[in-house]
């Protein structure tokens, strides 16, 4: 069984990583040429509503996606209840913004936000509508086909997207990317599966799910409401143009923290949640995901921070330099951020969401208090801060858990990081330095920088002879093999 859930885990690994890698340089590609073609503004609009949004579809999913993958043999009854139960909830959830998006836009102050998040708000149904077929193919493992769709849909909505932007359709070409992706990904996975709900609902399977589920549920609105609560206050606080600055900033930095965890996250879930009564098998793999996530995600975070400037030059333009600042700030946090959800979501796999609630409360609790206060105190940069020190404190809250449920210690932890930290310090240090001694072009500094770093990287991991390094190259060769 060991054996044929590492070879899953490596070909989920590998799949994951192919839609990632695809969807990530489409999301490059569309931020280098709207950046260009839209303005600050526009991004900000989208960003102020992003709140509102996020926590429909929390609602929507409910923690049942959760509860699916993480139960044994889920039913087609199962599926059934909670496919209806999904879109009962979007429908209501839509019509409830529908009514109230006229005072989210006078609470801004920006009359236009009425009619985008009547037009955005339909996301929800039509995400609502193919949930079940995205939970079944991750519990079966099948991301080959998760990745095929995804990054199929993205490359069609992201050329329409483009074209309207260039048109001068402004903010809406941002909306109708978001439709496109949901309605070409539901339609493709309706038109493609065998999947078909029965006609009725069952009270027993959701009062089931839900013991499990309603926690998980419980969890994710408090993470997502404390995630995207900067959007809300820098949108209410600050112009729409700072708040177009602030969405450039963490977009792209989620783009480089999210990058290899979200392939992490997505295949470790599923496996691990498979070997829930092996304590020791869940904990010899959860140390190789993370090592292998702080591998690959310190050294660019630390590179991203020491070329910020250069590269939203030459991305975005001087036009998006003042977003410059808050991203150099949001990659000390996405250090943090890259390890939280592979912590968490191990908890989760042997079920134990009433104590993931629990220390939900704690961590995020002490984490707004530090975002208001920093606010408060020092204004937007004192939020940002108050964005980081939470992060960090919500990564030891969860491998605490872990070190609790799974007897992976959180100082044991710390401890197998403790090389790639320093590797990744050390490599930065020497790469500023050198930057620092040359009087050259920015870019061509840039470039000098970029390839020192990568060169003490690799050195060192190879001399000191990390772990983390020979388990990135194993899957890295399997990717390649993959593809001759």
């Amino acid at each position: 069984m060991v054996k044929d859930l590492k070879k899953k885990t490596v070909s989920g690994v590998i799949w994951t990583g192919m839609q990632k890698f695809g969807s990530t340089l489409l999301t490059f590609i569309s931020t280098i040429v709207l950046a260009r073609l839209l303005t600050p503004e526009d991004y900000g609009y989208i960003g102020m509503l992003t709140i509102f949004l996020a926590i429909s579809l929390t609602f929507i999913d409910g923690g049942f996606g959760s509860a699916l993958i993480q139960k044994k043999r889920p039913t087609h009854e199962d599926y059934s209840t909670i496919f209806y139960w999904n879109l009962g909830l979007s429908i209501f959830l839509y019509f409830t913004l529908f009514f109230a998006a006229p005072y989210i836009a006078r609470f801004y102050g920006l009359p236009l936000l009425c009619k985008i998040l009547r037009v955005q708000g339909l996301v929800l149904i039509v995400n609502a509508i193919r949930i079940v077929q995205t939970n079944q193919l991750r519990k079966q493992l099948r991301f080959k086909k998760i990745a095929t769709v995804d990054v199929s849909v993205a490359a069609f909505s992201l050329a329409v997207t483009i074209f309207l932007a260039w048109k001068g359709f402004g903010v809406w070409a941002l909306v109708v990317q978001q439709l496109l992706v949901s309605v070409l990904t539901t339609a493709i996975y309706w038109i493609t599966g065998h999947w078909l709900p029965l006609p009725y609902f069952s009270k027993q399977s959701f009062k089931e799910l839900f013991n499990f589920g309603g926690y998980i549920l419980l969890s994710n609105l408090l993470n997502t409401f404390c995630n995207n609560i900067q959007g809300l206050l820098i949108g209410k606080l600050y112009a729409a143009r700072t708040m177009g600055y602030y969405s450039k900033a963490r977009s792209m930095e989620s783009l480089a923290s999210n990058f290899i965890s979200n392939v992490i996250d997505q295949v470790s879930y599923p496996v691990l949640a498979e070997a829930q009564n092996d304590i020791e098998a869940m904990r010899r793999m959860l140390k190789k995901f993370i090592g292998v996530l702080a591998f690959f995600t310190f050294p660019i975070m630390s590179l991203l921070i020491l070329l910020a400037k250069p590269l939203f030059l030459i991305l975005y333009t001087e036009r998006w330099l003042n977003s410059v600042p808050f991203f150099q700030i949001l990659c000390f946090a996405g250090m943090a951020i890259c390890l939280q959800g592979i912590n968490y979501y191990a908890v989760a796999a042997i079920g134990k969401s009433n104590v993931m609630f629990r220390a939900t409360i704690v961590k995020r609790g002490f984490g707004l208090m530090l975002v208001v206060l920093g606010l408060y105190f020092w204004g937007l940069n004192g939020l940002l801060l108050g964005v980081v020190m939470s992060s960090y404190i919500i990564y030891i809250v969860n491998a605490y858990l872990v070190h609790k449920h799974i007897r992976y210690t959180l100082i044991q932890q710390l401890f197998d990081l403790l090389p790639i930290i320093v590797v990744t310090c050390i490599s930065g240090i020497v790469a500023y330095a050198v930057g620092r001694m040359i009087p050259l072009h920015l870019y061509l500094v840039a470039v000098i920088q970029a390839v020192v770093f990568i060169a003490i990287y690799l050195s060192l991991s190879t001399i000191l002879k990390l772990s983390a390094f020979a388990d990135s190259y194993e899957i890295l060769k399997g990717i390649l093999k993959k593809f001759f």
